[in-house]
């Protein structure tokens, strides 16, 4: 492993286009190394004519988002294949299409890198890069990628204004992140359920965390989480970041 892609050495890229490159390059976690590359040669059938990913999936969306969504890790055969988070999977699907309702993506599906999708003002990333077996990554494993999510958030910290953890998993995963990044996170940490709202900061830099539910199968088949009430979250965390900003070609 490069020492530009060892997660202790994060502190020292000045740019998310550095940041996301060395996290591609990651091999610090064998088990996760191991899973991801076993499933790129197993692979799953409607997948035999990919050549997958099986590398670490970096965050995706422009540097200067105000808002961030955090997930858990990339799905096997969806990030793991695509490269691109939250995307060739149901989940995906859903919040695609969700961030597309709320004027945050240039179009309701994600299918590949290079297909043309764009962000506009929210960045997608995880505590987790690699496809971890049965989407459980160990504390451990969180634990040594801490730092590329650190990182990220002191990359993006001058326009961050609203962070949405998809999940009780990232939000946990989110609280001592935030502390090594700059923030001062209150005691007790704030409670994950969906629909919470915690501010953290000053009112003039606050930052505001919105719970949401994770869009994975389990919950949008059961109606845990509904498009709706994922899409209400969406459109609180375009309020509280002032409201979306689209390319010119979008004006008028």
């Amino acid at each position: 492993m490069h020492a530009s892609s060892d997660p202790r050495t994060s502190g020292t890229l000045g740019s998310l286009l550095e940041l996301d490159t060395a996290i591609s390059d990651c091999r610090a976690c064998p088990r996760l190394v191991s899973w991801r590359e076993q499933v790129a040669v197993t692979k799953r059938r409607a997948y035999l004519d990919w050549d997958y990913w099986a590398r670490p999936v970096p965050g995706f969306g422009p540097p200067d988002a105000a808002i961030a969504l955090v997930g858990l890790a990339p799905a096997a055969h969806g990030g793991n294949r695509t490269g691109r988070a939250f995307t060739g999977d149901a989940a995906g699907d859903f919040l695609y299409a969700a961030l597309h309702a709320v004027g945050l993506a240039s179009r309701p599906t994600s299918t590949r890198r290079g297909d043309g999708l764009e962000l506009r003002g929210v960045r997608i990333t995880m505590p987790v890069h690699c496809a971890p077996p049965e989407n459980k990554p160990t504390p451990a494993e969180r634990d040594t990628c801490r730092p590329w999510l650190v990182r990220e958030l002191e990359l993006l910290r001058p326009t961050l204004r609203v962070v949405v953890p998809l999940g009780a998993f990232a939000w946990q995963a989110l609280m001592p992140a935030l502390g090594e990044a700059g923030w001062v996170v209150p005691r007790p940490r704030p409670t994950f359920g969906h629909g919470a709202h915690a501010v953290i900061g000053d009112d003039e830099r606050a930052l505001h965390l919105l719970g949401c539910y994770h869009p994975s199968q389990r919950n949008t088949f059961t109606g845990t989480l509904t498009a709706d009430m994922l899409e209400d979250v969406l459109r609180e965390a375009v309020r509280l970041a002032g409201g979306v900003r689209r390319p010119p070609a979008d004006e008028g």
